[in-house]
């Protein structure tokens, strides 16, 4: 059974411990301890060792002789209590002349979250989507003044008025209609040759997540499903730039399509046995998306259902 705790980016989560993030003594003396573990991101890109099969360059307190100043995320103790950390490094960061220069390289995330352990994983999607919301939402959206990062990274205040500031995370509907012995997946023209995955789209104020998903799934492809039917099959921390992926599996009244151009370039509907073969990459034509992604477990979860 799907389970979003063992989702990738999902899994092996660290205890938050959001109660130290208002205690500014507590985590200056955290960020200098011996086990401190100090992760480093720059322009939404993690600091990995080499070699394809690599793991996050953990760093000690030595971390802020790096990059002085750089903002710090607190995102929690791991399983022996050791204070976890991130620093958002400049954006013209020069590796190549800095105290690190030869101990890693700033990786493309989505190719550093394949291959890295499940807790790197978690923590570098979490760094990720909070430094990227700090850098969009640097003024206040009351009176327009700058605002600052306060709570160790997990809060925006404005000086002027007093307004706060939260990170958001944006749910978003990603769903496979079925019916029968088929199952419908679409594309974007600007996905490779022969890229297929199911359809999603974000959830608007005043719907639910399954309305949402019935909807989208009737303005992408003209596919009509009744939102009762839909079943739950996990959720997913996407930081891209930070969404909430609720996976879904909706019955479809009809075999129907019709295509909206402006968001698919086209869809199709594949047997359970076609499904098979894309997922193990043997289809002719097709290929899914990783394992990295939900996509490629709903679409795994509906293969091993019983017909």
């Amino acid at each position: 059974m799907t389970n979003s705790n063992d989702m990738p980016l999902a899994a092996r989560p660290i205890d938050r411990a959001a109660h130290r993030r208002t205690d500014e003594a507590w985590l200056e003396g955290a960020f200098q301890r011996d086990d401190a573990l100090i992760l480093m991101m720059r322009n939404g890109e993690p600091f990995v060792s080499p070699g394809r099969d690599s793991g996050l360059v953990w760093m000690g307190p030595e971390a802020a002789r790096v990059s002085a100043g750089s903002p710090r995320l607190f995102l929690g103790e791991d399983s022996a209590g050791a204070p976890v950390f991130a620093m958002n490094l400049p954006d013209r960061f020069d590796l190549d002349s800095s105290l690190i220069a030869g101990a890693g390289e700033f990786r493309d995330f989505r190719a550093a979250a394949a291959v890295i352990p499940p807790m790197d994983a978690n923590c570098a999607s979490t760094a990720r989507s909070i430094f990227l919301w700090h850098e969009s939402h640097r003024f206040c959206s009351k009176c327009g003044s700058q605002s600052a990062m306060v709570e160790a990274g997990w809060k925006r205040q404005c000086p002027t008025c007093g307004a706060e500031h939260f990170p958001r995370t944006d749910p978003v509907a990603i769903m496979l209609a079925v019916k029968d012995d088929r199952a419908l997946i679409g594309r974007q023209k600007m996905w490779p040759p022969g890229f297929h995955s199911c359809l999603a789209g974000f959830c608007e104020p005043g719907e639910t997540i399954e309305q949402a998903a019935a909807r989208e799934l009737f303005e992408e492809a003209g596919v009509k499903s009744d939102a009762a039917s839909a079943e739950y099959i996990a959720c997913q921390p996407w930081p891209f730039p930070s969404s909430l992926m609720v996976g879904l599996i909706l019955e479809a009244e009809s075999f129907d399509i019709s295509v909206d151009t402006k968001e698919l370039e086209s869809a199709r509907w594949v047997t359970r046995e076609e499904m098979v073969s894309i997922l193990e990459g043997t289809h002719e034509s097709i290929f899914a998306p990783p394992p990295m992604a939900i996509a490629h477990h709903i679409m795994k979860a509906w293969t091993e259902k019983s017909v």
